[in-house]
């Protein structure tokens, strides 16, 4: 089977809820403090590993107690961290979120996220990789880091996959070194000015993208599933799975990509692939916290159902 290798960035989160939030100088008292590991990259390596996929993880955490507690719970879902850099010089990703009134606002320090040059991802990616496996990518590193892994894993013949989140501005050559782009509604907005909020919307936005030279786009659309297109251009709609109940949304499209890569391992189709990831989506979205809510293939081949293609690995070339 071939393997997934991320990218990524690995971050303690420390949230705690408040009333309101506080003037200049004032303290206020709050409740419900968690501290939950995260970091995009790190819950998207963790969601491919439960769901089946050989994972990977390139990143850096500090030497410090957050970071060998990030490293331990990778390794723990099952996540190779041979490759997970611990730097002295360097403090490991932390973010600080204010949870008020059904909002967050978060303070994000990157740390050790941003501390990797191109050149050392770049040997552990030629030190890792093989014609076939999936490399991803997301926005929370080094840009420029991520731009050349994106462009040398290309060239090594890895199925790549970019989560521009954050989004910002990206060179436009970038788009050649791109299989897959997966994006929600706002990161899509961002980067071709279309909101995608239904069919026609979505595909002129997915068109745009491909016209930049992405290979393939997936839309995530929260409550209303996902949309794909194609190489071949044909457009792919998968409904979202209704969830039991909503705990907590924190993590849900970093479950949905990292089903999403697992799929391609498993030799699933783009839609098969998506339809893994929305079922994977609404168990965490049952679940409180974002890498722990993360469910196993069992549990969404359960869910999809035995009987549907989405639960049964397929041969790429049958895909």
């Amino acid at each position: 089977m071939s393997k997934v290798i991320v990218f990524g960035s690995m971050n303690m989160d420390l949230s705690i809820d408040a009333p309101r939030v506080p003037v200049a100088g004032e303290t206020l008292s709050g409740s419900g403090f968690l501290a939950n590991a995260g970091g995009k990259g790190a819950n998207q390596a963790v969601a491919s590993a439960r769901l089946g996929a050989p994972t990977h993880m390139i990143a850096a955490v500090g030497e410090d107690a957050f970071g060998e507690q990030l490293t331990a719970g990778l390794a723990a879902a099952g996540v190779d961290v041979s490759r997970v850099r611990r730097l002295s010089g360097a403090g490991t990703g932390v973010a600080v979120i204010l949870r008020t009134c059904g909002e967050n606002r978060i303070v994000l320090s990157a740390g050790a996220n941003h501390a990797l040059s191109a050149d050392e991802v770049i040997s552990d990616l030629r030190g890792l990789a093989e014609p076939g496996d999936v490399f991803l990518a997301q926005g929370e590193c080094d840009l420029d880091a991520t731009l050349v892994a994106l462009r040398v894993a290309h060239g090594l013949g890895l199925y790549t996959v970019l989560n521009p989140a954050p989004a910002r501005p990206l060179p436009e050559g970038l788009w050649a070194s791109v299989d897959l782009v997966c994006l929600n509604e706002t990161e899509c907005a961002a980067l071709c000015d279309v909101m995608p909020s239904d069919e026609g919307s979505c595909l002129v936005a997915a068109r745009l993208l491909r016209s930049l030279g992405a290979g393939a786009v997936v839309i995530t659309l929260g409550a209303s599933g996902s949309f794909g297109l194609g190489s071949d251009d044909a457009p792919v709609r998968v409904a979202a799975v209704p969830p039991r109940a909503v705990a907590d949304t924190t993590g849900a499209g970093d479950t949905f990509i990292g089903a999403l890569v697992a799929g391609r391992v498993r030799g699933l189709s783009l839609g098969e692939s998506m339809a893994w990831g929305s079922a994977a989506a609404s168990l965490a979205v049952s679940r409180v916290g974002a890498q722990r809510a993360i469910p196993t293939a069992d549990e969404v081949a359960a869910l999809v159902g035995e009987g549907s293609p989405a639960a049964r690995p397929r041969r790429a070339e049958e895909a």
